[in-house]
């Protein structure tokens, strides 16, 4: 059993409420604390044929929310097919943004198509000063992000249309309060650029991928780890995302989260020697609940402090740092 087990219990899955599909690992940007190591250079994406098998599965669901991310979701070539064929489904779609994927060639008219399609934005924002979101994603990424924000706003995201942002902390800390940040995004970003949004997102950066190799060459990998161990919180542990959220990678594999993902903790069908992995559309959606979530020490990162999920903090009381 691992540290977290031992610690949180078994978990299993509840009702499947959201499906994740993470369309791939190509990004226009390269941040430092990416969990996906997504990159300019990177060629994993997901086809059309993997996305039409998807969404088919889906239409024999009753799951309501689908959450896309990446990599920078948008920038596959299939990005809007899919979104036409999930809102054809009448389903509510997430869209994890980047806000600077809007200045890449062909992608200029991205903001009317999602404010038409009326799509949930979620973009990143590790904070509303220049210097600290462009030592986390990069030289000017704060400029072009803050021009980003405007264009939504200019059509309805952040007052009819919803938008929230998202914060990470830079370097290996836990987030502040949620609703202190919240607040303070709030005032920085109306006071100095006109902007608006709904809510605020604090999560947690994880020990995997491109942050735990920033974390290695740093020497603080084993420190931050244990700090996450310190403040592990058991009540945000019936808030897990990976409880009613279904993650699917872009080959169609089946994981309990995109954190799993990104480790290749992937479904394996019972009984195969050797394992063999389990697409979507070869599972049959009775049998997701109560299915046993597989966990590991990065599990932590979900349960340290306030918790931290894709909708950001999951309690408001949380364990004070040592």
């Amino acid at each position: 059993m691992n540290r977290f087990a031992q610690r949180a219990g078994e978990l299993r899955r509840r009702r499947t409420e959201i499906l994740q599909i993470n369309v791939g690992k190509l990004c226009n940007q390269t941040c430092s604390h990416c969990h996906v190591n997504a990159g300019p250079g990177r060629q994993e994406i997901m086809t059309r044929e993997t996305i039409d098998r998807v969404v088919d599965w889906l239409a024999q669901t009753d799951i309501a929310k689908v959450d896309i991310t990446g990599g920078a979701p948008e920038i596959i070539p299939d990005f809007r097919y899919l979104v036409k064929r999930v809102q054809a489904l009448g389903r509510h779609i997430m869209d994890r943004c980047n806000l600077t994927i809007f200045f890449e060639p062909g992608h200029e008219d991205l903001p009317e198509f999602l404010a038409q399609h009326e799509i949930e934005i979620i973009a990143s924002l590790p904070c509303y000063t220049a210097g600290n979101v462009d030592a986390q994603r990069g030289h000017g990424v704060f400029a072009r992000s803050i021009g980003a924000l405007q264009r939504l706003n200019a059509l309805g995201y952040g007052t009819k249309l919803p938008l929230h942002l998202v914060y990470n902390p830079v370097g290996a800390k836990l987030p502040g309060s949620q609703a202190e940040l919240e607040a303070d995004y709030h005032a920085e970003l109306q006071e100095q650029f006109g902007i608006v949004f709904h809510r605020l997102y604090t999560i947690t950066n994880m020990p995997i991928a491109r942050f735990a190799a920033w974390l290695h060459h740093n020497g603080e990998y084993e420190k931050y780890l244990q700090l996450l161990l310190d403040n592990f919180n058991p009540a945000s542990v019936p808030g897990l995302m990976c409880r009613n959220m279904l993650s699917v990678g872009w080959r169609g594999e089946v994981y309990d989260c995109d954190f799993n993902q990104m480790l290749d903790l992937q479904w394996q069908r019972n009984g195969d020697q050797p394992p063999v992995p389990v697409f979507l559309w070869d599972l049959n959606p009775d049998e997701i609940f109560g299915r046993e979530i597989i966990t590991g020490d990065h599990c932590f990162g979900c349960a340290a402090g306030a918790g931290s999920s894709c909708g950001g903090a999951i309690v408001k009381n949380p364990c004070p740092s040592p």
